[in-house]
C-alpha cells in the first residue's frame, strides 16, 4: 500500500439531525433535497414551531441574519426546552459578532466549552480589522498541493498557514499554541476526513496579521498541524485559515497568480470585482459552504472544501454509484485531521459547479466523512476541492452569498 499525498482538514462538529414534525411536507421535502430557496418560498407565513425552525435555518444558510434571528427566537419561545433553535441562534449571533449572546445560546444548547470561549471576549470586538488599506495581497509560499501563506500571531514571527475553505475557525498548531502561551478553554471532539474522530482544543489570540491587515480578537481551534509538513513538502505547517476567517472579507484565492487577496467587506469593494461566473452558495452550520453542481451528469449538492491536497473530489458511496464511477483495486494511504485514511483513487469524466466545467478530475473514495452525507437533515453528495479550482481565481462574496470564478487566460 502506497502513501498518498492526501491531507483533508475538514472538521465536522455540532451537527444535529434536524427533525421537523408539522412542517409543510412539500417544503420539508425540498429542504431534504437541498432546494433551500424553493423551500423558503413555500413557507410564507411561518407560525408553527417546525415552520419557524425551518425558515430560520434556511435564512441562516443564506446569511440573512436578521431574518434568521426573528424566526429562531419565535421558535425558541414556542418550545423553550428544545436545544436546536438555541444552537442555530448561537451561530446567528456568532456571525453577527455578538459573542456574548452567542455564548448564552451555545451554553443553552450544551456546548459549554464554546460558550466559555466566546464569553471571554467580553466587550472586545471579535474579528476587528485594523488597517487603513482596503485590500491586501498575500503571496503564496506554495500553491501545490495546497496554497500556503505567511501570517503572524500576536505580532510574532512569520508562520505558515494553509488556506482551506473546508475548515472553520482559525486553526493553530498545538506546539505554536504552547510556544505563544495561548489562552485555552478545553476540548471538543470533531469528525475529520475519512470519518476519523479526534479531539481539538478551543482558544483565542489577540491578533492575526495577514499582509496589511491585522485581525484582532480571534477565536481559534488547536490541533497538531505540523504532522502535515512532510506531505506538503514544507518545513513547518503552523496552522490553517478556514472559511470563518475568510468570511470576514471579500476573499479571493487566486490560484493562477499564487496569491490570497483580501478586501474589506463593503459594497464599494464588491463593485470593483472583475466580471466572473457567479455561483450561488449557502453556508450550513458554522462553515460548510454548499453549492449545486454535477458529477458525471448526476446533479449533486457539493461541499466547497479546498483542503483536499492535490485532489479535486471525494464523495460517499451513494454518489459514486449514481455517477457510475468505477473504483480500481489500488489502495492508498493519506493523512487527515483525525489520522491516517485509506483511499482508492478514481477519475471522473466531468464535474461542474454552476456553469464551470472540468473534465478528468482525479478523486478519491474513502475520504468523505460518512456523518457529512445526511448529518444536516439534507443530503450532501460530494466534496469539491483543490484541483477543480486550480486554474481559477475564486472569490467568496458572503454579502450576496455567491462564488465568483474567473479562469486563467493566457
Amino acid at each position: 500500500m502506497k502513501v498518498f499525498n492526501l491531507i483533508y482538514f475538514g472538521l465536522i462538529l455540532a451537527m444535529s439531525l434536524t427533525v421537523f414534525g408539522q412542517t409543510s411536507d412539500t417544503a420539508l421535502d425540498l429542504f431534504k433535497k437541498g432546494n433551500f430557496d424553493e423551500a423558503d418560498k413555500i413557507i410564507k407565513n411561518p407560525k408553527s414551531y417546525d415552520d419557524l425552525l425551518l425558515k430560520g435555518q434556511i435564512s441562516l444558510f443564506s446569511n440573512k441574519l436578521k431574518e434568521a434571528k426573528k424566526y429562531l427566537e419565535k421558535a425558541a419561545k414556542l418550545k423553550p426546552d428544545e436545544k436546536l433553535p438555541k444552537q442555530f441562534l448561537g451561530e446567528v449571533f456568532y456571525r453577527m459578532n455578538d459573542f456574548q449572546k452567542a455564548s448564552e445560546m451555545f451554553a443553552a444548547s450544551g456546548r459549554e466549552t464554546v460558550a466559555k470561549k466566546l464569553a471571554s471576549f467580553e466587550e472586545k470586538k471579535p474579528y476587528e480589522i485594523e488597517s487603513k488599506a482596503e485590500i491586501t495581497n498575500i503571496k503564496f509560499v506554495k500553491t501545490d498541493p495546497l496554497p500556503i501563506v505567511s501570517a503572524k500571531i500576536n505580532g510574532g514571527e512569520e508562520l505558515n498557514f494553509i488556506i482551506d475553505t473546508g475548515g472553520g475557525e482559525l486553526i493553530v498548531d498545538s506546539d505554536i499554541a504552547a510556544k505563544y502561551n495561548l489562552t485555552q478553554f478545553g476540548e471538543e471532539t470533531g469528525t475529520f476526513g475519512g470519518g476519523r474522530r479526534s479531539a481539538y482544543l478551543h482558544g483565542k489570540i489577540e491578533s492575526f496579521t495577514l499582509g496589511e491587515f491585522t485581525i484582532k480578537n480571534v477565536p481559534i481551534n488547536i490541533i497538531k498541524t505540523q504532522r502535515f509538513a512532510a506531505t506538503l513538502g514544507i518545513k513547518n505547517v503552523d496552522g490553517i485559515i478556514g472559511s470563518i476567517l475568510l468570511s470576514r472579507f471579500i476573499s479571493t484565492i487566486d490560484y493562477p497568480n499564487a496569491q490570497l487577496i483580501l478586501r474589506k467587506n463593503t459594497k464599494e469593494n464588491l463593485g470593483k470585482l472583475e466580471k466572473s461566473i457567479e455561483i450561488p452558495f449557502w453556508m450550513a452550520g458554522d462553515h460548510f459552504l454548499l453549492a449545486w453542481g454535477t458529477v458525471n451528469k448526476s446533479p449533486q449538492l457539493l461541499f466547497i472544501d479546498s483542503g483536499l491536497a492535490g485532489m479535486g473530489f471525494t464523495a460517499p458511496e451513494s454518489t459514486l454509484k449514481e455517477a457510475k464511477i468505477n473504483l480500481g483495486n489500488q489502495s492508498l494511504e493519506g493523512v487527515g485531521g483525525g489520522g491516517t485514511v485509506k483511499v482508492i483513487p478514481f477519475v471522473t469524466d466531468e464535474i461542474t459547479l454552476g456553469t464551470v466545467k472540468r473534465e478528468k478530475i482525479i478523486g478519491i473514495a474513502g475520504a468523505f466523512p460518512p456523518p457529512l452525507e445526511n448529518g444536516f437533515g439534507f443530503r450532501i453528495g460530494g466534496l469539491i476541492s483543490h484541483s477543480f479550482f486550480r486554474n481559477h481565481r475564486v472569490t467568496f462574496d458572503f454579502l450576496n452569498m455567491r462564488i465568483l470564478m474567473t479562469e486563467k487566460t493566457n
